[in-house]
């Protein structure tokens, strides 16, 4: 609580990374809810704009190097929860 968390996140691709490659981070709080994205990335990141993640995630992955990983900063008890990453890079699947 109220330190910077690192969410780790890494992938393999068969396919060279291209523009096509998609980043998207859900989350799903632990006293059920519905899921949300918080986070997509093509090219550039694209944090939320809305919900109680705005303003608070951090793109400190590098899809190069088979990196996704994301920061939140400021975390409180309620952030709690399951985050997902999910990773994309046509055609692989």
């Amino acid at each position: 609580v109220g330190e910077e968390v690192t969410l780790k996140c890494s992938f393999r691709s068969s396919s060279p990374i291209t523009d096509s490659l998609t980043i998207d981070w859900t989350y799903r709080p632990f006293t059920s809810g519905q899921m949300e994205t918080i986070f997509h990335y093509q090219s550039v990141p694209y944090p939320t704009i809305v919900g109680k993640f705005k303003d608070r995630i951090t793109w400190v992955g590098n899809v190069a190097k088979g990196d996704a990983s994301i920061a939140i900063q400021n975390p409180v008890q309620s952030d709690n929860g399951t985050f997902i990453c999910s990773v994309r890079n046509p055609p692989d699947v």
